[in-house]
């Protein structure tokens, strides 16, 4: 990885309904662009070690902080906010007024977990604005997905799912485990404004001890997210995911599949862990077949992420670095 980078210029893009995006670019001002796309949906760009994977003085480093969390305002946990105006739709949007803000004619996107689905549905968006793909930890924003990573995976850690569905249950808005989806009772917790506070916060901390359970999977025995104790955090983190997973990411059932002949000419690198038992590896080999001009680069001892995982990230932008010279 590349010595750590100071972010040399920042800003925020005012968008409709009163949004506000916070951005920051680094690196080269004449070199190549490039976009980071952070997971989540939620996590924001955090501490800025995605900078690491690339060469300073070959690339132009723009990264932001997707509507609703992070440093962007409002909150989408602040009383009042219109869900309605968090959408896929309403990121793509806010990444062209980037674009067009910053001066990039055209850029590499990069995306990791659900970043990865962003900058699928950007890219089948706008191709003739996107110079190649560097996608980790792959995802498409399918329902089959969603529905395997909240339901499904929990034959793997059933204890643990047993948890997360009992406090669905016992919240007292109808839902039985084997009738409807889990994905939609909790995204009634965190999003129902006749919901008690009380109970919003023990959802959204069940969310958040689910997620660490089938997440941390190859990282280490006894890994943990210690961003899940803070609570507000936690109340952030699950809204922005439930709102977007109970509405098939805004995208239909199928995510990104449907469109993607709209890559066609352009290259792209799908990075994943086979033991990524989260997202399991069908996902990135479907959009490998479905997209002639990727690559799929499958870490055999990692997980939702990895040493090996980034690493093969560095590789493929310095690879890129070289090709759209």
């Amino acid at each position: 990885m590349h010595p750590p980078l100071d972010v040399r210029e920042s800003g925020t893009l005012e968008r409709p309904g009163g949004h506000r995006i916070v951005w920051e670019e680094s690196g080269n001002p004449d070199g190549l662009p490039v976009l980071h796309l952070h997971g989540g949906p939620g996590s924001g760009v955090g501490a800025g070690g995605y900078k690491r994977n690339y060469d300073p003085d070959r690339y132009r480093i723009l990264s932001l902080d997707q509507r609703g969390c992070g440093r962007s305002r409002p909150l989408i946990t602040e009383p009042g906010y219109d869900l309605a105006e968090n959408t896929t739709a309403h990121l793509i949007d806010d990444l062209e007024a980037l674009r067009l803000d910053r001066g990039v004619e055209t850029w590499l996107i990069d995306g990791v977990s659900w970043g990865s689905t962003l900058a699928l549905a950007y890219a089948t968006t706008h191709p003739d604005r996107v110079s190649g793909l560097i996608c980790m930890a792959v995802t498409a924003g399918t329902r089959a997905e969603v529905d395997w990573i909240t339901e499904a995976v929990g034959r793997v850690f059933p204890e643990e799912w047993d948890a997360f569905a009992t406090v669905a249950e016992q919240a007292g808005i109808g839902y039985e485990r084997g009738r409807g989806r889990i994905i939609d009772a909790y995204a009634r917790l965190l999003t129902d404004p006749a919901i008690d506070s009380a109970l919003r916060a023990r959802a959204a901390q069940a969310w958040c001890r689910w997620e660490d359970a089938h997440v941390q999977i190859g990282a280490g025995a006894g890994s943990h997210d210690p961003r899940y104790d803070d609570v507000d955090f936690c109340l952030l983190f699950a809204t922005m995911v439930t709102h977007y997973w109970s509405n098939d990411c805004f995208l239909g059932p199928d995510g990104v599949f449907p469109r993607l002949d709209r890559l066609t000419g352009i290259p792209g690198v799908l990075i994943h862990g086979r033991r990524d038992v989260s997202g399991p590896t069908q996902t990135a080999w479907d959009l490998h077949r479905a997209w002639p001009g990727s690559q799929l680069v499958v870490v055999e001892d990692e997980g939702h992420g990895g040493l090996s995982m980034v690493d093969h990230w560095r590789q493929a932008a310095d690879r890129f670095a070289d090709l759209l010279a």
